[in-house]
């Protein structure tokens, strides 16, 4: 099975634990076998795996994520970058011809495109094997998956089938709707609109050439923020009459709000977080090394991390977006392919960080223009190399490194060092890469 797994957008309706850089997908909120925590995408693609060991994985995902997905599924899955946002139909291009053209899958294998952070079980991932092997059948260009509707939803689009049966033609499709109009959409068999959907890779290939003056993989690349923004919605689906729909009654969240997000929680706290017993249907989740303690509430959510502390009720929750937009803070943690970095501390003329490498993996080399560095390591064995000149590190070690002084950092074990920025103009773009040699 090839699977295309859109991953998009910045998450703001989960801050503070989202933010530009961690979207909702990235964080560790699902407990494991293990007692470990697991986030959305780990949880899909670990689903994924265990139906379909051989399935060809490609995330379809802004720069801004690579790091995050490398840190959290490795370096194996695929990735079709896209230069900047340009909506669903030029990133399903994208991703399609990257299938193609990079991972040499044949214009007649099925592809089937899902969001990545759909909370469901394992049989969803069997009934997209079952979409994939429906698509190759020919019958029809598009095969969609459309979920059995819970209750008349005002979140969603509607496929409306021309019959009962497991697998229909499609009759039409309806926008979002009022509660009223879902209710009298549902009572004709209508199925939300999950954006999952399969094709043969020529088909979209095909597609995509018709709308877009492109030749290959590199040349659609090049050319993205050229591109109009266009839903496939819009571009394919509506326009296609060669259409079909597979049912799923199974489980289907979409965990986009905090309050659909604590629904699917096992547990009720996340990190050092205390209740008392008065407290009913309240979830705390704490990224911060201080405790938190709830007393007395009802139907609310507590979320704390470096970048901002939460404490609303659940239905309210969902007003989130608005409020956060007006926030213009400093990012104060995410994940890089390497390991990850916490912003301590931030003053005028520095900044403090933890940083945090896993074993074997390091920083780019890299120099600064407008400012010093000094690492003093915390725990872990690893070797700096400065300016060309390599020494082993190790806990009690400093580094110091003056401006325009080239510098990384290699793990040998998990490394973990204290990183001190100083200058009068201390910026994430103030950063020039260089190869090691």
């Amino acid at each position: 099975m090839n699977i295309v797994l859109l991953s998009g957008g910045s998450g703001k309706r989960l801050w503070p634990l989202s933010n530009d850089i961690r979207s909702k997908q990235f964080i560790k909120i699902f407990k494991t076998e293990d007692g470990t925590y697991e986030s959305m995408v780990q949880r899909v693609y670990r689903q994924i795996r265990k139906v379909d060991a051989d399935a060809t994985v490609t995330i379809a995902t802004s720069k801004t994520q690579v790091s995050a997905i490398n840190n959290q599924l490795g370096e194996g899955v695929g990735i079709s970058v896209e230069p900047c946002r340009r909506d669903t139909f030029p990133a399903i291009a994208l991703a399609t011809a990257y299938l193609h053209d990079v991972q040499g899958v044949s214009e007649e294998e099925s592809v089937v495109v899902c969001p990545v952070d759909p909370y469901v079980e394992d049989d969803y991932f069997e009934k997209l094997k079952e979409l994939s092997a429906q698509a190759d059948k020919g019958e029809a260009n598009l095969v969609l998956m459309g979920i059995e509707p819970t209750y008349p939803s005002e979140k969603y689009g509607y496929i409306i089938p021309e019959s009962h049966d497991a697998i229909s033609n499609v009759s039409t499709f309806k926008e979002k709707p009022d509660v009223e109009t879902a209710k009298n959409y549902i009572s004709q068999g209508a199925l939300w609109n999950g954006g999952v959907f399969a094709y043969k890779l020529k088909y979209v290939l095909d597609k995509a050439h018709e709308l877009i003056d492109f030749t290959d993989y590199q040349d659609l690349f090049s050319k993205y923020d050229t591109l109009t923004k266009i839903s496939f919605d819009y571009a394919v689906v509506e326009k296609e009459d060669k259409i079909q729909v597979m049912r799923f009654a199974g489980q289907w969240k979409d965990l986009g709000t905090w309050n659909t997000l604590t629904e699917a929680m096992e547990e009720s706290n996340v990190g050092e977080a205390m209740m008392n017993e008065k407290c009913e249907n309240v979830h705390i989740i704490n990224e911060l090394g201080v405790p938190i303690l709830a007393m007395g509430l009802s139907d609310v959510v507590i979320s704390a991390s470096p970048d901002g502390i939460l404490v609303s009720d659940k239905e309210q929750s969902s007003y989130i977006k608005p409020f956060v937009d007006k926030l213009d803070q400093q990012i104060m943690f995410a994940e890089k392919s390497w390991g990850s970095f916490r912003v301590l501390d931030v003053e005028e003329e520095s900044m403090t960080i933890k940083v945090i490498l896993n074993p074997g993996h390091k920083m780019n080399y890299h120099s600064h223009k407008n400012r010093d560095e000094v690492w003093v390591v915390t725990s872990g064995n690893g070797h700096t190399i400065v300016d060309g000149m390599e020494q082993e590190v190790s806990a009690g070690d400093v580094i110091t490194m003056q401006a325009g002084c080239r510098h990384t950092v290699i793990a040998d074990t998990e490394l973990k060092l204290i990183e001190v920025q100083l200058g009068k103009e201390i910026s994430v773009h103030d950063k020039q890469k260089y190869a090691l040699e």
